[in-house]
């Protein structure tokens, strides 16, 4: 049995994973609940971002946050373009999730065209800055993320609990009709949300970036934690995201230290299928 001191850094060090489980599934979650949409280019972009801010930094010496000001506008208007095409040819839910997963694998190319399929990691002088309270070290790229996390997840519930157009999105996504005959737009506003979503998938990847080793590959390792994530979350739910990222996170944690690293990938899996069993009041 490991120390507890093992324990408790486990578990932390998969409570603020979580975090950044939770902000890459916000903008899926967002997409699917609440335009019927499954953006699966979403981990393609967020790895397309966390290459972006790689190339910034290495080439230019920008740091993250410089990176992330030409990154978020430019994947809003990618996320408004996408939207665009989806609303031109009618595409329904189970055709997004045809048509993105194309969309996909031309990034998942691109990527690998312009960097090739090495790995790359993208050292900066935060990567190994962390703090000490007692014999526990808590990473401050990985807090960031977190807190991040936190401050995006409470401002987009905020926005869709307090807001017109929050409200308006909500209302089409449970009855377009009733909501369109009440003088909704849906289609205006469902251009704002699917760039925001787009805008968070870059949020993610700055953060990728200078957390972890890049590969082109990683757009799929991505899949299937961030779809648990989503599902448990309920869809459309920021905060649920973030509750089930910081969850999912603190299981693997602590499954890493107590059985072996192999089996953090199980727990995801294993969580969504005791949920959808199980069916609890909030999906």
């Amino acid at each position: 049995m490991p120390s507890m001191t093992l324990l408790t850094q486990a578990l932390i060090s998969g409570l603020l994973a979580g975090g950044l489980y939770g902000l890459m599934g916000m903008g899926l979650s967002l997409s699917w609940g609440l335009l019927r949409l499954v953006n699966l280019s979403h981990f393609a972009l967020a790895v397309l971002g966390a290459y972006i801010t790689y190339q910034l930094g290495t080439e230019y010496n920008f740091g993250p946050g410089v990176s992330l000001v030409f990154i978020a506008p430019s994947f809003f208007l990618f996320g408004v373009g996408l939207h665009w095409v989806f609303k031109k040819f009618k595409v329904n839910e189970f055709g997004s999730l045809l048509v993105t997963f194309g969309v996909a694998v031309l990034l998942e190319t691109l990527i690998q065209w312009f960097w090739t399929a090495d790995f790359r990691r993208f050292e900066s002088p935060w990567g190994t800055l962390s703090y000490q309270v007692g014999p526990i070290y808590i990473p401050l790229l990985e807090t960031l993320a977190c807190l991040t996390a936190m401050v995006l997840s409470g401002l987009t519930w905020l926005w869709l609990n307090k807001t017109y157009i929050g409200k308006a999105l909500r209302a089409s996504a449970q009855d377009p009709e009733i909501a369109a005959a009440f003088g909704v737009n849906h289609a205006r506003q469902s251009y704002i949300l699917s760039g925001i979503c787009s805008a968070y998938a870059g949020v993610a990847g700055v953060f990728i970036a200078l957390i972890t080793t890049l590969s082109p590959s990683q757009i799929w390792s991505w899949l299937g934690v961030i779809f648990a994530v989503v599902i448990i979350g309920r869809l459309g739910n920021p905060l649920g995201a973030l509750i089930a990222g910081v969850a999912i996170g603190a299981c693997e944690g602590l499954a890493m230290a107590v059985f072996n690293p192999a089996w953090a990938p199980m727990v995801s899996f294993s969580l969504l299928i005791i949920v959808l069993i199980w069916q609890p009041k909030w999906l």
